[in-house]
């Protein structure tokens, strides 16, 4: 007869045995961090790398379909035929905004000032890939404005990758911080060339022409340029290529300020959610503050976001219904 301990050791192994195979379908997301940035593969193909440092602010590079497609522009990080060249602080995905207190974070003029890596504070592998990192943003004076803990999850799924993305920003104890009201913001991605919405190409030189096949939709329906400026829960950007279809599904979250944000949502493929810039969307000309966004000293403030990187087309009804997904999940879920 076999003691009570020989029982319970050989359960343990047969579970133990057993629980790799429980496992085995499920993608690996893995990331490794290097001096510079952290690499994020899934299943030992690149996804994406985080960027920290080497530019003025932290951004992702490149966005990778499952097939290695780039859903995101090259420039200004590689030249790449065919790609225009306008906005070199276009950066791929990236969180910036071009007023804090009264600095700008969104352009990389002489004069911007620069979001800079401080910590990386964790980097987690699994089935979700998870990376935490803080910044601080540093006024061309040298005074820190502000600062931020960035979270993103990337959790692969049928037809695609999800990427969540959840910032929280921090005013210092003695300061108030002002988000102001501008179209310069603020969660952002700059899609591939082929991928946006048909439009001559910009004057600098670089191509000419008509470029891009693709089509926007939002929430409420409004379409391709249309987007631009209006208030949406989610704007889905897609467009064919190589025989395929690829898209990027944005997600506002519900709990976010001033949700549903407004979109800044461009025919030549700057594709951002941006909750400050009412004045530039609604036309206020003579409100240019009504957008403004005030954090008192040593307060903080979170958004969230999903990106929905996906294989084929995804109806409006798919969007909405992925969408609710995403609204109603468990806070443990979200980043």
């Amino acid at each position: 007869m076999s003691s009570p301990y020989s029982s319970s050791l050989l359960l343990l192994l047969a579970l133990g045995a057993a629980a790799p195979a429980a496992h085995a379908g499920s993608p690996h997301v893995q990331l490794t961090p290097f001096a510079d940035h952290v690499r994020i593969e899934i299943d030992g193909k690149l996804f994406t790398d985080y960027i920290f440092k080497g530019a003025p602010k932290p951004y992702f590079y490149p966005i990778l379909a499952l097939d290695g497609t780039r859903l995101t522009r090259d420039f200004p990080m590689a030249d790449t035929p065919g790609e225009e060249r306008d906005h070199h602080h276009h950066r791929s995905l990236w969180f910036a905004h071009g007023g804090v207190n009264g600095h700008d974070f969104w352009t990389e003029e002489n004069t911007a000032g620069t979001i800079v890596h401080e910590a990386l504070l964790e980097t987690k592998s699994g089935t979700t890939g998870r990376l935490r990192a803080r910044n601080r943003w540093v006024a061309r004076d040298g005074t820190v404005v502000c600062t931020d803990e960035t979270t993103v999850r990337v959790t692969p799924v049928a037809h695609g990758r999800l990427l969540d993305y959840k910032v929280t920003l921090q005013a210092p104890p003695d300061t108030v911080v002002t988000l102001g009201d501008t179209k310069e913001g603020t969660m952002a991605l700059r899609l591939a060339s082929w991928m946006t919405i048909p439009h001559p190409a910009r004057r600098d030189g670089s191509v000419s022409g008509t470029i891009g096949a693709g089509h926007a939709v939002n929430s409420v329906g409004d379409r391709d340029t249309a987007a631009w400026g209006k208030r949406a829960a989610w704007v889905d950007y897609s467009a064919p290529h190589g025989g395929k279809v690829y898209g990027v599904a944005f997600f506002d979250h519900p709990k976010n300020p001033r949700h549903p944000t407004w979109w800044h949502v461009r025919d030549y493929g700057l594709f951002a959610a941006n909750p400050f810039g009412r004045h530039n969307f609604e036309n206020l000309t003579d409100q240019p503050k009504a957008g403004d966004f005030v954090l008192p000293a040593g307060g903080q403030v979170t958004w969230r976001y999903r990106l929905y990187f996906h294989d084929g087309e995804l109806t409006p009804g798919d969007a909405a219904k992925r969408y609710s997904d995403y609204a109603h999940a468990a806070e443990s879920t979200a980043p």
